[in-house]
């Protein structure tokens, strides 16, 4: 692996590790869903482009089309998660909320 690569990747890495961190260090539920959710995409973006560099154009389309893949879906899925959260855990709630409740 070329020093770039392996720099761009170990960058990669140190933003998976931050956001261990905040996973371990933040006490809401909602926090924690938002440091994984902000940094998994942006982690697998920076490590995509460090292997795209190592395996040429042949490895670089499915690796950029699992990035677009990801772009796409994380948003919802993160979404998905606070709602969940919402519903089932009240004592977390902000003191102003402005989600309606589930219709029955």
């Amino acid at each position: 692996m070329s020093t770039v690569a392996a720099l761009v990747a170990l960058a990669g890495v140190a933003i998976v590790v931050l956001a261990a961190v905040g996973l371990l260090r933040f006490g809401t539920p909602y926090a924690r869903i938002h440091a994984a959710g902000k940094a998994s995409p942006v982690a697998f973006i920076i490590v995509a482009i460090a292997a795209s560099a190592e395996l040429g154009w042949s490895g670089a389309a499915p690796l950029a089309l699992a990035a677009i893949a990801l772009l796409l879906t994380l948003p919802l899925a993160v979404h998905l998660l606070f709602r969940a959260v919402h519903a089932s855990a009240p004592e977390f709630d902000p003191s102003i909320d402005e989600i309606p409740p589930p219709a029955e």
